[in-house]
């Protein structure tokens, strides 16, 4: 497969970052087979062409039931809001087009089952989007855990904080609407955690958490686009039906014991995702903010010198690095979809499931239900109960 066509569902910024990845990514993986993008479709006539324009389409649709069956296309890309993702995925894999969709996968876990068996069922390659997995420097964590050099692991930790609805009159966007959004932080930025922790530790047995809503309610919206919006000029409020922060601790099949606290409410973090991994034989510290550097600890060190050091993941030693800029030169936010994609067309080509694929996503909805079932039932959850 040299070149795959590509429809895409959905335009504003998860549109935009995939739009991104396939422009760049034949420039500087030539190797890899090349995306063509041929259709775009979105609910809004002119704003989809003024993207398709903008993005480098060749055509732009308002009925994703059109795109799903042209012969012309190759992937359905979802990255629509997530009550849209379970309906085009299914009429797609029943199209017989391969699948790639934005995290979480699915509003909830029998949806997310849903979705997987008619993938399966078509034999259709399918993936879903945790980008975050695709940072060189986290890679290089995944090496030094699967390597053993941190020896046995005791502890994961990490954190997603952001501040972007601080303000209570930031409108009622569609990600504070369950039934669009199916959870608040919880599912948008915890849902990264939770892949975090299972693509470098394992699975999880068991979890029990808390979560809050602390604005209630909120502004009407009049336009919205990405993590920006404008409220309504009659200013009438709506019930905010989502999370605005949740915690959660968990055991690992692994023995080792997990941290884990998603918000939107954490003043001065813009994006802060985070994780620190603990053990026996050293450590490794990770925030996206400095995305390029790995905080890495060994207890082997000799006692003057033992601390964290900063190993910036730049160098040909570090994964997807030979293809970008001279040593120390850094890359951004926007690589890891071109990492992503990669992964994505070379499975193509190499006829395999891409990883992470819909069976992570739904084992990560398994965890999301748990911990919201454990908030619910205020017990511990195991996760063999879901």
């Amino acid at each position: 497969m040299n070149e795959v066509r590509v429809g895409m569902v959905g335009y504003k910024f998860m549109g935009k970052a995939h739009s991104h990845a396939y422009r760049d990514l034949p420039m500087f993986f030539p190797n890899a087979p090349r995306p063509v993008q041929k259709v775009i479709c979105g609910r809004n006539e002119a704003d989809v062409k003024t993207a398709a324009v903008q993005l480098g389409w060749e055509e732009a649709v308002t009925d994703w039931r059109e795109l799903v069956v042209r012969s012309d296309i190759d992937l359905v890309d979802i990255n629509a809001p997530s009550d849209a993702h379970k309906e085009i995925a299914i009429a797609a894999a029943k199209a017989g087009k391969h699948l790639f969709c934005e995290k979480p996968l699915a509003l909830t876990l029998a949806d997310a089952k849903e979705m997987l068996a008619a993938a399966e069922a078509a034999g259709v390659k399918h993936m879903v989007g945790f980008n975050y997995r695709f940072a060189p420097a986290v890679q290089l964590a995944k090496k030094l855990i699967d390597d053993g050099r941190l020896g046995r692991i005791y502890h994961f930790r990490a954190a997603f904080l952001q501040d972007w609805i601080l303000d209570p009159d930031f409108p009622l966007v569609w990600r504070l609407d369950r039934n669009v959004a199916g959870s608040g932080a919880h599912g948008d930025l915890g849902a990264h955690l939770i892949d975090m922790g299972r693509f470098l530790v394992g699975e999880m047995t068991e979890v029990v958490g808390m979560s809050e809503t602390f604005i209630k309610e909120r502004p009407l919206p009049s336009s919205m686009t990405g993590l920006s919006a404008k409220g309504s000029a009659n200013k009438v409020k709506g019930p905010v039906t989502v999370d605005d922060a949740t915690l959660f601790m968990a055991r690992f099949g692994c023995g080792a014991l997990g941290s884990f606290e998603a918000t939107r409410f954490a003043g001065g973090h813009r994006c802060t995702n985070s994780f620190e991994i603990n053990g026996s034989l050293g450590s490794v510290k990770f925030d996206f903010e400095r995305m390029n550097e790995l905080q890495v600890y060994f207890t082997g060190d000799d006692p003057d010198v033992q601390g964290f050091r900063r190993v910036l993941a730049t160098d040909p030693a570090h994964a997807y690095s030979e293809a970008w800029w001279p040593p120390g030169h850094t890359i951004g936010y926007e690589h890891t979809f071109i990492h992503e994609t990669l992964e994505l067309l070379e499975a193509l080509q190499e006829n395999r499931q891409p990883v992470p694929n819909f069976h992570d996503g739904v084992l990560c909805q398994a965890v999301l239900e748990a911990v919201e079932r454990s908030i619910d039932e205020k017990r511990w959850v195991r996760l063999d109960e879901m």
